[in-house]
């Protein structure tokens, strides 16, 4: 159930709620404020005061109900003809109603629009600015927010390859940027949503044995970003993309969801730049760092230029023994060329062995790290010997494998913490790996005719 600011918010309204009930419209055009108003009326919602400040002692209602009240006949028509950008605030009640949320998000950045659509279910939904030079920035705010893809028409058109109910997440999503982010360009307006989906996993109980609420965080997160998706019989979220023509290897993404204990009621995560840390009990970073990695490498595939196929395996109760792995079924492994799991500790490492004996895969699949790192501008990372994880299960599988360092430190005690900086350097890494396919096809067919020449020849020795 939404909250009635976060209700507004998906609208495009700015109210302010200044305690709980309590909200203050002086931010708000007159004209908006009166349109709110007659909403909530429709919606037979009870409210004192008046379009500068008003009470609802109701709780919230269902957002199905609240789009009903917005929406009426006629709304959208006429959109953006009496709209002067920067100078006059876009009217909400003739934005359509999945995206005017959108398109006043994007005002208050200083990306003005002059036109829009939600496209009613039957085409793709697009605002239209108004100077060119703004496109690129909104694009990358747009991607950032959720959109799977977007086509830039005539130079300031950008259509949305999203379903139009996907649009409120967005809105939602945008309304979290700071207007000093866009001064910084568009990759730190990239890191910066990185971050709150990362405080966001944070903020999610899961526990080994009671993984439910966060499977279903990534699960919506995930959907719009693959073809297939399902919860096995064991708990383990799966899914599957085929990228392009899929005629490439097939890469198995993989972290773990459960945490080693619960998060602490109402605990905070205290923020000392990039190194993050709970107020009070675990941070849950293992591996919470790893699943926010794996959900942004899903959203930026298809702009990757990786041809083959990625499955994702978001495992459960990993902290008591590798369970949920060890009970993925045989036939999801079949076809999987290669590992990448991201469930390390500390900085850099590149963990190709358990214990330096049980080893996870070739050499070479292990500097393909080293020198992909290199490629991307990424200092420190080597190869190195580490304790167990779900790499194990993937190894004894025959599948080339690696889990990478996620930043955080002291897991599983009171003083973990997340170097979120680090996380997002890993993310870069895994990022590089889809974008120099080449270099990783390259590995893995070296990898194979190693493997077939060594069978050849033990089949020599024998005879």
């Amino acid at each position: 159930m939404k909250t009635w600011n976060q209700l507004f918010v998906r609208q495009g309204f700015r109210v302010c709620e200044k305690e709980q009930g309590a909200f203050d419209g002086r931010g708000e055009t007159e004209e908006n404020m009166v349109f709110l108003l007659e909403c909530l009326q429709r919606a037979g919602v009870p409210v004192h005061g008046d379009a500068c400040l008003f009470q609802i002692e109701a709780a919230p209602i269902a957002e199905a109900e609240w789009l009903a009240a917005v929406e009426f006949q006629s709304r959208g028509i006429g959109e953006g003809l009496w709209f002067r950008p920067g100078q006059e605030e876009p009217k909400v009640r003739e934005l359509d109603t999945y995206i005017s949320g959108v398109v006043r998000e994007l005002n208050r950045l200083g990306l003005f629009t002059i036109l829009s659509c939600d496209g009613h279910g039957r085409r793709l939904p697009f605002v239209e600015l108004a100077s060119e030079k703004d496109t690129e920035l909104a694009e990358v705010l747009l991607l950032a927010a959720g959109v799977k893809r977007v086509q830039v028409r005539r130079g300031r058109t950008l259509a949305m390859l999203t379903e139009r109910e996907e649009l409120l997440d967005v809105a939602e999503k945008l309304h979290c940027v700071q207007p000093e982010w866009l001064q910084e360009g568009a990759e730190y307006v990239r890191r910066q949503f990185f971050y709150l989906q990362v405080e966001e996993l944070l903020s999610v109980s899961g526990v080994s044995g009671s993984e439910g609420e966060i499977r279903q965080l990534v699960y919506h997160k995930l959907e719009p970003f693959v073809d297939h998706m399902m919860v096995d019989s064991y708990g383990n979220l799966v899914a599957q993309k085929k990228c392009r023509r899929g005629n490439g290897p097939t890469i198995l993404l993989n972290a773990h969801l459960d945490t080693v204990e619960e998060l602490v009621p109402g605990r905070r995560i205290e923020k000392n730049e990039s190194i993050w840390s709970s107020s009070a009990g675990i941070l849950g970073a293992d591996d919470r760092a790893g699943v926010a990695v794996l959900l942004e490498t899903a959203r930026c595939l298809d702009a990757s230029g990786f041809s083959g196929t990625v499955k994702f395996l978001f495992t459960v109760e990993e902290e008591v023994g590798l369970c949920g792995a060890r009970e993925v079924a045989e036939h999801f492994l079949w076809d999987v060329d290669a590992a990448i799991v991201v469930d390390r500790r500390g900085t850099g490492d590149i963990v190709t062995s358990c214990g330096g004996w049980e080893f996870f895969c070739q050499e070479a699949y292990g500097e393909l790290f080293e020198d992909m790192a290199v490629l991307e501008g990424l200092s420190g990372w080597k190869c190195t010997a580490g304790g167990s994880s779900d790499t194990r299960i993937w190894a004894q599988q025959g599948i080339q494998s690696v889990n990478l360092s996620a930043g955080y430190q002291h897991e599983h005690t009171d003083h973990e913490t997340l170097d979120v900086g680090a996380c997002y350097g890993t993310l870069q890494l895994v990022k590089g790996v889809f974008r120099h396919a080449d270099l990783l096809r390259g590995v893995l067919r070296e990898i194979r005719r190693d493997a077939r020449e060594g069978a050849a020849g033990d089949r020599r020795v024998r005879m």
